[in-house]
C-alpha cells in the first residue's frame, strides 16, 4: 500500500459505528503516524474513547496509536501511560526513538515510584539539639525573620528562606538522587494515572522486569544495578548480583573462578556507594547488602569486606575477620590479616582501632604457683565445711540463684590460641596501634630526603628576620620542607637568625620541631625535653612561656592521631599550667594527639579551661574540644559549645567553638543538617562562618549536590566577607573526589569583584586539586598571581604549590615557571608582606616532606583521610592565627611502596616501573645556580640620597631603550615592570648579548632546560626500570608498577603505602634493609640542673658536638626569655616603595 499523503479519509473511519472500520483506521494510522500525526492530533480524543471502551476488540492498538500521537506532541507522561496500556503491542525489543523514549520514561517513573516506599525504620532522624536556635530549622520562623536573615538576598526577602539541606527540598526538577519520596510530589514526575491505577503500575513493573531480563541475557548487569540503586530496590540489586554469579557458574560449569563476575559487580556497587550515593542511611544499607553477599562466597575478597566494615563502623566484625584469618594458620591468610590491619589503621579512628585491639584474643596471664608454706597456711586458715553449707546451696538452687558462671567463650578462645596465632595477634595489635606504619613512613622520609637547603637560605636572606611575620614564614617553610624527615639542621646552622624569634614567633618555631620530627615516636619526648615546662628552680632563669607552649604543641604534632603516653604527658602539663600561652599550646597538642578518641575526661579538662573566659587560650581550647570529639556528633558537647558561644563576648573564643562544632560533625552528613541550618540563621557572622565549616566537614568528599547549592547560595548572598570566603573555600572539601569539576564551578567566582571571594576560589582549587597538576586549575590561578589585592595573590601562590606538589617538567611543563614565580615573589622588595608570607609557605609546601610527600584528602585505598581533611580544615584558619598553619602537615602523605614480608621485616628486593625514569623523577635542584642574581640586586640598590642622578639615568635609559630591554635577572620568569629592569640593568657592566645568552645556556645546563629539550631527552630514555623496596612511587605511577621478582609477590594490587608480600621461598636466606632512622638522639644543650646551667653560663661546659641535632642546639636560643617585653616594638613592616615611571620621571627636574 503506498504511503498516505493525507489522513482525512482514514480519520473519518474512526467515527463509523462498525468496529472493523475503526480497527482498519487504527492499523493504517499506526503505520503512518510519524508523517500524519499533525492531522490526527485533533482526533486523539476519539482514539482515547476507543481505548476506554471495554467492548472495543482492539483497545491495545488504540492505546498504541494514542501513545505515538502524544509522543509527537512531546507529552511524554501521557505517551507512557498509553504505551503501557498497549500491552504486548508495545515491543521494547524494537529499536526506535519512540521505544527508547518510552523505556527511558518508564525507568524514571519506576525510580520515582520506588522512592515513595516508606524509609527503613532503622534510619531514625538524629536527636534534636537543645539550643538557642529557632524551632523552625528549615529557615526563618516568620516572614519578618526572613527579612532580617543575613543570608537572604533582598530580591527574595518577601519569601521565607528554605533550607536546601532539609528533607523537604524545594527543587522543582526531577532528581533521582533525592531523599526518599522526594520526587513523588514533583509536578510531572509521577503522572496521576500511574499512582491511581493499579493495572498501569502492574504493566510498568512488567516492562521493567522484561527490560531487566533482556539486560541479564546480554550480560549488561551494571545497567540493572544502576537502576536498582537509583530506585533503592535492594531486592533487585541482590537478584542482579546473584544472577550474574549463577550465569557465570553455568558458563564455566563449576570451574575455579566462577564467581569473578559477581565479585566485580560487588566492587562496582562499592564504587557507587563511595562516589555516587549521597545519603548516608541508604549507603549503609547498600554496604550491609554487599557485606552479606561477600560473606556467602567461599573465598571472598577480604579487602572489600574490610572496606565495608570501616564504613559501617563495625569494630566487632573487624576483629572477627582478623581472628578468622589468623586461625586459618596458612602464611597467605596471616599476610592478608596483616594487610587488613594496615588498611584499618589508615582508614579508621583511634576509638575504632582501640576497640578492635581490645576484642582480639590475648595471651593468658601466667599465674605463679604459690609457695608451699603459703599453700599450707591457706589450708590451715580455710574453714572446715559445715552442714549448713549444703543446706544454703540447696536453698540457692531452689530459689533460682545462678551458679558460678562457667568460663566464657572469650576466655576459652584465648586459652586455646596457639603460640603462632598469639604471635600474629600481637603483631596485629602493633599494626593497629599505628606504631609500625609510623616507623616505616619515618624511615622512608629520612632516607629519601631531597630537600633543597638553597631555597631555605634564599627565603631567609630575602626577608627581614626581625619582623615576626617574616620570621614565622621562614619557620613554616622549613617545617613543611622537612616534615617527617627529622632533619632540623637548618636551625643548627642559623642560630643567630633563630635568636631573633620573640613571643609568638618563638612559639611557632618551637612547634615547627613537631612537624619536622612527626612520627619520631622513639625520641620525640627526648628531643623536646629542654623545651617542656618544668618546675622552677630558685635562682635559675625561667624559660620562655612561648617555647613551653610551643613544645606541647610540637609534642602533639609528633604523636598526631596516635594515642600513647604523650597524650597523658601533654594533659598533665596542660592541667598544671597557669600561663595562658602554655595552656594554648597544650590545648592544641591535646587535640592533635587525642584526635577522635572521644575521651570525655579530656573534654571536661578542656571545658573547665574554656569557662575561664580567656580569649588567648579559648580559641585553642574550642578547636581542641572538636578534635577530641571528632566525628562523634556528641549532642551534649554541641549544646555546651553553642550555649557558651552565645554567652561569651570574645570573638576568638566564638571562632574556636565554631570550628570545634564543625569538627564534631565530621562525616555526619544528614545528621548535621539541623546544626547547619541553626548556625546559618544566627545573626553572628562568626557562627554563620562555623555553620559553613560544619557543612563542609559533614559532607566532605561526598560531592553532595545539595551542599554545593547551599554553599554557592551563601557565597553570593551573605553580607559578611568572611562567610562568603569560607563558603567558596568549602567547595574544595565537598568536591575533592571530583577535582576536574571544581575549576568550571569556581571560574566565575575567581573573577568576582569581591577579593574575599576570589581568595576563596583560589583556595578551593588548591584543596580539591592538590597533587593533581590539573591544567584547568593552573590556568585559573595564574592570572590571580597578579591580582591587585595582596591576600588574593597569597592564596593563589599557596594553591599553586599545593597543586604542583611532586610535579616535574615531564609531568607538567609549567612547574618550572611556577617555581621561579615563587622565588621572585619572595625576592621582590616591592612585594607586600602578605604575599611574601604566602610565597614562603608555598615554597615549603611544593617540596613538602623532602619532596617525598603529596597532599591528599583520601587514603591510598580511596577512603576519607580523616587526619588530612581535619588538618586542611584547621590550616585554612591561618587567616586569623598563624600557628594553626602547622596543621597542614597532617595532610602530607608519603608516596612510597614499602614491602613487608610475613615477619613484618623489610626485605631487599626490586619491583618494576613500566615508564621512563625521568617521567616521575625528582625535580632538579635548579635554584642553587640562581643564588648569584640576588647579590647583583644588592649591589644595584639605588641610593635614596641621589634622586637627581636616578632621574638622569632614567632619561638616558629611555634614549637607549632599544639596547636595554633585556631583563638580566635569571630568577624572574617574566618582565613585570620597568623598575625591575632598572635595578638589574644598571649594575651590570654593559654586558654583551652573547654573555647573556651564555648565561641562559648555563642555567639550562643546571636543570631548567626548555620543555622541548626535556621532551627530546626523555624520548631517548629506555622505557622501564627497576626500583628498590621503600622507593618513592607517585600516585600516578602506581598503575605502571609490577612485581616480576619471583620470590616476593604482593597479597593485593599495590595501592601505595605498606604492602604485605608473600615469600615463595621462605627457607632461603633473605636480605633485609637497614633502618637508618632509629638513631640515638644526643642530650639537649640545655642542662636540667642549676649547677649545669651555671656552668654553661660561665662558659666552662664543652662545646656541643657537631652531630648534635638542630633541636638540641636551638634549645638554648628558643627557651631563653625574650629581652623585649610582650608589647615591645617590632621592626616595621616594609612600606610601599615609591617610584616613578619613565613618563612621570621625565617631567621632573
Amino acid at each position: 500500500m503506498p504511503g498516505l499523503t493525507s489522513a482525512a479519509g482514514v480519520v473519518g473511519f474512526l467515527s463509523e459505528p462498525e468496529p472493523e472500520l475503526q480497527v482498519f483506521a487504527l492499523k493504517v494510522l499506526n503505520e503512518e503516524i510519524d508523517s500524519l500525526w499533525t492531522e490526527v492530533a485533533g482526533c486523539v480524543g476519539d482514539i482515547e474513547a476507543l481505548y476506554e471502551d471495554p467492548s472495543f476488540p482492539e483497545r491495545e492498538l488504540a492505546a498504541l496509536v494514542a501513545a505515538k500521537i502524544y509522543y509527537n506532541l512531546q507529552e511524554y507522561n501521557e505517551s507512557m501511560i498509553f504505551a503501557l496500556g498497549a500491552g504486548k503491542l508495545f515491543d521494547i525489543d524494537h529499536e526506535g526513538e519512540f521505544e527508547d523514549t518510552i523505556i527511558s520514561k518508564c525507568v524514571d517513573t519506576y525510580i520515582a515510584l520506588s522512592g515513595t516506599v516508606p524509609a527503613n525504620t532503622t534510619n531514625q532522624p538524629p536527636p534534636q539539639l537543645t539550643t538557642a536556635f529557632s524551632s523552625n530549622t528549615n529557615g526563618a520562623s516568620s516572614i519578618s525573620a526572613g527579612l532580617a536573615s543575613p543570608t537572604t538576598p533582598f530580591s527574595q526577602s518577601t519569601l521565607p528562606s528554605k533550607s536546601l539541606l532539609s528533607r523537604q527540598d524545594s527543587t522543582t526538577t526531577f532528581d533521582p538522587s533525592q531523599q526518599v519520596g522526594g520526587n513523588a510530589t514533583l509536578p510531572g514526575a509521577l503522572p496521576a494515572s500511574v499512582t491511581s491505577h493499579a493495572h498501569v503500575q502492574k504493566q510498568l513493573y512488567a516492562i521493567i522486569d522484561e527490560l531487566f531480563e533482556r539486560c541479564f541475557q546480554g550480560g549488561s548487569y551494571r545497567q540493572v544495578i544502576g537502576i536498582a540503586v537509583e530506585a533503592r530496590r535492594l531486592d533487585v540489586l541482590r537478584r542482579a548480583i546473584l544472577r550474574a554469579s549463577d550465569d557465570e557458574k553455568q558458563r564455566l560449569k563449576g570451574e575455579n573462578g566462577s564467581l569473578i563476575r559477581g565479585q566485580d559487580l560487588m566492587e562496582y556497587v562499592l564504587e557507587i556507594c563511595m562516589n555516587v550515593v549521597q545519603e548516608r542511611g541508604f549507603r549503609n544499607e547498600l554496604l550491609r547488602l554487599v557485606l552479606d553477599l561477600l560473606n556467602d562466597i567461599p573465598s571472598p575478597d577480604y579487602f572489600s569486606i574490610a572496606k565495608c566494615i570501616v564504613y559501617l563502623n563495625e569494630h566487632t566484625m573487624a576483629s572477627d575477620l582478623l581472628v578468622q584469618l589468623v586461625n586459618k594458620g596458612d602464611p597467605k591468610s596471616t599476610a592478608i590479616a596483616y594487610q587488613i590491619a594496615f588498611d584499618l589503621y589508615d582508614n579508621s579512628t583511634q576509638e575504632f582501632l582501640k576497640k578492635v585491639r581490645e576484642e582480639l584474643p590475648k595471651a593468658p596471664e601466667p599465674t605463679a604457683a604459690p609457695p608451699a608454706d603459703s599453700e599450707n597456711r591457706m589450708q590451715e586458715e580455710a574453714p572446715e565445711p559445715k552442714e549448713s553449707d549444703q543446706l544454703l546451696k540447696e536453698l540457692d538452687d531452689s530459689a533460682g540463684v545462678p551458679a558460678a558462671a562457667p568460663e566464657d567463650d572469650q576466655a576459652k578462645k584465648e586459652r586455646e590460641v596457639s603460640p603462632e596465632a598469639q604471635k600474629a595477634f600481637e603483631s596485629i595489635r602493633t599494626i593497629l596501634s599505628g606504631t609500625k606504619t609510623i616507623e616505616l613512613d619515618l624511615e622512608f622520609l629520612f632516607r629519601s630526603n631531597r630537600a633543597d637547603m638553597a631555597i631555605l637560605n634564599k627565603i631567609r636572606d630575602s626577608v627581614e628576620a626581625r619582623n615576626s611575620i617574616y620570621h614565622t614564614a621562614v619557620t613554616l617553610a622549613t617545617a613543611f620542607m622537612h616534615a617527617g624527615t627529622t632533619n632540623d639542621s637548618f636551625f643548627r646552622q642559623n642560630l643567630e637568625w633563630l635568636g631573633k624569634a620573640v613571643n609568638w614567633s618563638k612559639f611557632t618555631a618551637t612547634a615547627a620541631l613537631g612537624v619536622i620530627h612527626r612520627g619520631n615516636l622513639g625520641q620525640g619526648q627526648k628531643l623536646l625535653e629542654p623545651y617542656l615546662p618544668k618546675d622552677q628552680i630558685a635562682g635559675a632563669n625561667p624559660s620562655s612561656a612561648y617555647s613551653q607552649g610551643g613544645s606541647l604543641y610540637a609534642l602533639g604534632l609528633i604523636y598526631a592521631n596516635h594515642e600513647t603516653f604523650a597524650l597523658d604527658l601533654i594533659r598533665d602539663h596542660f592541667k598544671k599550667a597557669s600561663e595562658e600561652v602554655v595552656q594554648h599550646g597544650g590545648a592544641l597538642g591535646l587535640g592533635v594527639a587525642g584526635m577522635a578518641t572521644g575521651d570525655e575526661s579530656i573534654y571536661e579538662d578542656l571545658k573547665s579551661v574554656l569557662y575561664t573566659d580567656s580569649a588567648l587560650n579559648g580559641e585553642a581550647v574550642g578547636i581542641a574540644m572538636g578534635l577530641i570529639m571528632l566525628g562523634t556528633g556528641d549532642i551534649k558537647a554541641l549544646e555546651d559549645m553553642i550555649q557558651y558561644a552565645h554567652d561569651t563576648q570574645h570573638e576568638k573564643i566564638v571562632r574556636g567553638l565554631a570550628l570545634g562544632m564543625a569538627l564534631i560533625m565530621y562525616g555526619r552528613q544528614e545528621g548535621a543538617d539541623e546544626l547547619v541550618n541553626g548556625l546559618l540563621d544566627d545573626p553572628d557572622p562568626i557562627l554563620r562562618y562555623g555553620g559553613i565549616q560544619t557543612l563542609a566537614l559533614a559532607y566532605c568528599g561526598t560531592g553532595s549536590n545539595k551542599a554545593v547549592r547551599k554553599l554557592l547560595h551563601v557565597a553570593v548572598s551573605d553580607v559578611s566577607d568572611d562567610v562568603r570566603r569560607i563558603a567558596v573555600i568549602s567547595l574544595g572539601f565537598i568536591l575533592f573526589r571530583k577535582p576536574s569539576s571544581v575549576p568550571r564551578m569556581v571560574e566565575l567566582l575567581s573573577e568576582s569583584y569581591n577579593p574575599h571571594v576570589r581568595y576563596g576560589a583560589a583556595m578551593a582549587l588548591g584543596i580539591s586539586c592538590a597533587g593533581t597538576g590539573l591544567d584547568e586549575a593552573i590556568d585559573l590561578l595564574e592570572p590571580m598571581i597578579k591580582d591587585p589585592t595582596d591576600f588574593v595573590r597569597q592564596g593563589a601562590l599557596i594553591s599553586l604549590s599545593m597543586i604542583m606538589v611532586q610535579q616535574n617538567e615531564a609531568m607538567n611543563p609549567k612547574v618550572g615557571t611556577i617555581r621561579k614565580t615563587l622565588i621572585k615573589a619572595i625576592s621582590d622588595r616591592h612585594e607586600d608582606a602578605m604575599t611574601k608570607f604566602g610565597s614562603a609557605i608555598a615554597l615549603g609546601v611544593i617540596d613538602g616532606g623532602g619532596r617525598n610527600c603529596t597532599i591528599s584528602l583520601q587514603t591510598q585505598t580511596g577512603n576519607l583521610n580523616m587526619s588530612g581533611i581535619v588538618g586542611m580544615a584547621v590550616f585554612t584558619q591561618y587567616w586569623y592565627w598563624f600557628p594553626l598553619t602547622h596543621f597542614l602537615s597532617l595532610s602530607f602523605t608519603p608516596t612510597a611502596i614499602i614491602g613487608l614480608d610475613q615477619d613484618l621485616e623489610v626485605p631487599s628486593f626490586k619491583f618494576h616501573s613500566a615508564t621512563r625514569p625521568s617521567l616521575f623523577d625528582y625535580p632538579p635542584e635548579q635554584e642553587a645556580k640562581q643564588e648569584d642574581a640576588p647579590e647583583k640586586v644588592k649591589t644595584a640598590v639605588l641610593s635614596t640620597t641621589a634622586q637627581a642622578k636616578r632621574r638622569a639615568q632614567k632619561k638616558e635609559k629611555q634614549q637607549r631603550r632599544e639596547s636595554m630591554d633585556i631583563d638580566q635577572t635569571p630568577t624572574t620568569p617574566k618582565t613585570t615592570n620597568i623598575d625591575d629592569k632598572m635595578e638589574t640593568d644598571e649594575p651590570v657592566p654593559k654586558a654583551e648579548e652573547g654573555e647573556d645568552a651564555e648565561k641562559v645556556d648555563g642555567d639550562k645546563k643546571d636543570g631548567s632546560a626548555s620543555p622541548e629539550t626535556a621532551r627530546k631527552r626523555m624520548e631517548k630514555e629506555k622505557v622501564g626500570y627497576q626500583l628498590g623496596n621503600m622507593s618513592r612511587v607517585l600516585p600516578a605511577q602506581r598503575k605502571f608498577i609490577s612485581f616480576p621478582d619471583g620470590r616476593y609477590q604482593p597479597v593485593k594490587k599495590p595501592t601505595g603505602g605498606v604492602i604485605l608480600l608473600i615469600d615463595s621461598t621462605p627457607s632461603e636466606p633473605k636480605s633485609l634493609l637497614e633502618l637508618k632512622a632509629k638513631k640515638t638522639v644526643k642530650p639537649a644543650a640545655a642542662p636540667p640542673t642549676l649547677q649545669d646551667r651555671l656552668t654553661a653560663a660561665l662558659g666552662e661546659q664543652e662545646a656541643a658536638d657537631r652531630d648534635t641535632s638542630g633541636a638540641a642546639e636551638a634549645a638554648g636560643v628558643l627557651t631563653a626569655m625574650d629581652e623585649d617585653p610582650e608589647g615591645g616594638e617590632e621592626a616595621e613592616v616594609p612600606r610601599e616603595f615609591d617610584y616613578f615611571t619613565d613618563e612621570e620621571g621625565g617631567g621632573e627636574e
